[in-house]
């Protein structure tokens, strides 16, 4: 048995196109275009690219794009001002500030000077809340993208075993919360579970968001079990070219398994697609109540 593919690239293309239509509808109607702020600071070449991407799929479906670009030797209170200036902006209903950040400002001080109605990333105290309150709120978009893929593959979630390898706030812990609203039983699994191939066996889902390339083998999965790899990690070959792996060995597990999500191609797409989803969401609301 070959693993069916999760093909979350294929399904980034149809929540835009969607995303497209409703777009062309509100500006049939005289409405403005939804808008979407991205914050980047300093040079990292990988955030670089992720930001030139956000711009290009708010570009696409018609959605304004507000980026700015700031050097590193800018100050935590000039940022502070500028996400302050955004929140009173009328035109923009997304906020991101592209994560990592320089290691002299505190990220998680800007992300809670974020309006929680345009916290495009789902990662404000706020909408935290409201996700394990199970109240309706922006969610935080990679685990979000996740739940979309099990969705449209109808994945039957409901009194299954499922583990989460990561406990970040960015991807494990939300997406337990998740999985936990759609009634699965679950497990967060970290760097430091005894036997994790133990547990991970046990799994009918099973989540890897840990950052390391293929440390989930085929013999720490379930025969026909359902594998979400969220890991995206650059390897390079021995003559300097850069390629990319997930957290899981895909070539081993994709016999094991009976659906999988590929790197790239899989849960990565959706990440932006969710990102815009978020920002539509949060410009239907203002509009709405305007």
């Amino acid at each position: 048995m070959v693993a069916q593919i999760l093909d979350g690239k294929n399904l980034a293309k149809k929540i835009q196109s969607r995303l497209q239509a409703d777009i062309e509808k509100q500006v049939a109607i005289k409405n403005r275009r939804p808008g979407l702020a991205v914050l980047m600071v300093g040079d990292n070449p990988a955030s670089a690219v992720y930001v030139r991407n956000k711009e290009k799929a708010c570009q696409k479906i018609g959605m304004e794009s507000f980026g700015k670009h700031f050097p590193d030797t800018v100050s935590q209170k000039e940022l502070e001002n500028v996400i302050e200036e955004l929140n009173c902006d009328r035109n923009v209903d997304g906020i991101l500030v592209q994560l990592p950040l320089p290691e002299k400002f505190d990220a998680v001080g800007l992300l809670h000077k974020i309006a929680p109605e345009k916290d495009a990333d789902g990662l404000h105290p706020e909408n935290l809340g409201k996700l394990v309150r199970g109240e309706k709120g922006l969610r935080s978009c990679t685990p979000a993208g996740v739940m979309e893929i099990l969705a449209d593959n109808n994945i039957d979630l409901e009194g299954k075993k499922a583990v989460v390898v990561g406990r970040s706030i960015l991807v494990g812990k939300p997406l337990a919360l998740m999985l936990l609203e759609k009634n699965a039983t679950v497990t967060i699994a970290h760097s430091r579970t005894e036997n994790l191939a133990a547990v991970t066996r046990e799994a009918d889902i099973l989540i890897a968001a840990v950052g390391k390339p293929e440390m989930i083998t085929a013999d720490m999965v379930k025969p026909s079990a359902v594998v979400i790899d969220v890991g995206i990690n650059r390897l390079e070959t021995e003559d300097g070219k850069g390629y990319l792996v997930g957290d899981v060995a895909y070539e081993q597990v994709k016999e094991v398994a009976s659906y999988i999500t590929p790197v790239p191609g899989g849960v990565g797409p959706m990440t932006v697609a969710m990102l815009l989803q978020n920002t539509y969401d949060s410009y239907l609301n203002r509009v709405e109540k305007n």
